[in-house]
């Protein structure tokens, strides 16, 4: 994972919007779908894009998908950020 790729993954609204639905806990994507008046091949395209960035997982059960934050790399990603604005403090 690259931060290029993370901040490209970052850059668009629905992205950031599903970013916000998930940390509330593990959502379907059928269920992400609902959310947005988009098609849901456009949702699979943003989800592909946080999968690649490693932002989210995603479990198969049955025949549905789920998926979760990955809240490591967004705790990198805040530890960066607060190296560049010079905070020595640790982010928990």
């Amino acid at each position: 994972m690259s931060l290029q790729q993370t901040m490209k993954a970052l850059s668009d609204p629905i992205r950031r919007e599903i970013l916000n639905l998930l940390k509330k806990g593990r959502m379907s994507a059928g269920d992400i779908v609902d959310h947005f008046e988009v098609t849901g091949a456009s949702i699979s395209r943003h989800l592909s894009v946080l999968k690649e960035a490693d932002l989210i997982r995603d479990t198969r059960e049955g025949k549905f998908i789920f998926y979760e934050l990955n809240a490591s790399v967004l705790e990198e990603i805040m530890l960066w950020i607060a190296e560049l604005k010079g905070e020595e403090r640790e982010i928990q």
